[in-house]
């Protein structure tokens, strides 16, 4: 099966950092942007890098653009050229545009126009440092919808030496224990009798409120 092609467009530290990370992981990547600055310093980390505005739609053709199997449009500040770049992409035919929004009515209007997924980095980001404010040892946490979240969390102190049926999470908080970390193992079916252990790590699921609720509870 031939690797999958990315081309990210907008080299700023966010499309930077997301070129980086494939091109480490071993697929082609194309880096795309209007400064020949920004591309110079990243031609070195991925397969070609090109300089080219992605709101003139002959360039992005010329660069075929539609051969690439996803497309990032990574463009940070100008939200009527990520617009525009979107809706080119679009008609080209990429199989795969993902869209770095600003705000929510940006996201909005991405989605409408055919982006097939709509990413919010600063947000997210916000996110995770709200929830580690509440507790330290919150160390991941992803929105899945408006209303559920995925969270990973250390087991605080009050939760060594008790197992899941003694912690009762599913009936106090609402909220579903998917695995437990431990170690480099992922168990993925914990049985409730399964004693919890320090640095152990909880992978859990349940409504943004409901997860709250409990980091409020073991916030230690």
């Amino acid at each position: 099966m031939a690797k999958k092609q990315y081309a990210v467009i907008g080299m700023g530290r966010f499309g930077t950092s997301v070129a980086k990370e494939l091109s480490s992981m071993g697929f082609d990547v194309l880096a795309i942007d209007a400064s020949e600055q920004r591309i110079q310093e990243v031609s070195g980390l991925v397969t070609h890098a090109v300089s080219s505005d992605s709101t003139e739609e002959e360039a992005l053709r010329a660069l075929g653009i539609r051969n690439f199997d996803v497309v990032v449009v990574a463009i940070g500040e100008d939200i009527q050229s990520s617009i525009l770049t979107t809706l080119i992409l679009k008609d080209l035919g990429v199989p795969v545009i993902i869209v770095k929004a600003r705000n929510e009515l940006h996201g909005k209007v991405l989605q409408k126009i055919g982006a097939d997924k709509v990413i919010f980095p600063e947000r997210d980001m916000g996110l995770r440092v709200a929830h580690n404010l509440i507790s330290p040892n919150i160390l991941d946490y992803i929105e899945i919808s408006d209303d559920y979240s995925i969270m990973e969390m250390k087991v605080s102190s009050d939760m060594v030496g008790h197992n899941l049926k003694e912690l009762n999470i599913r009936a106090r908080y609402g909220c579903n224990v998917m695995g437990i970390r431990r170690d480099k193992e992922m168990n993925i079916s914990p049985h409730p009798e399964d004693r919890l252990v320090a640095g152990d790590i909880l992978v859990m699921v349940g409504h943004k409120n409901d997860l709250t609720k409990f980091q409020l509870a073991y916030p230690k």
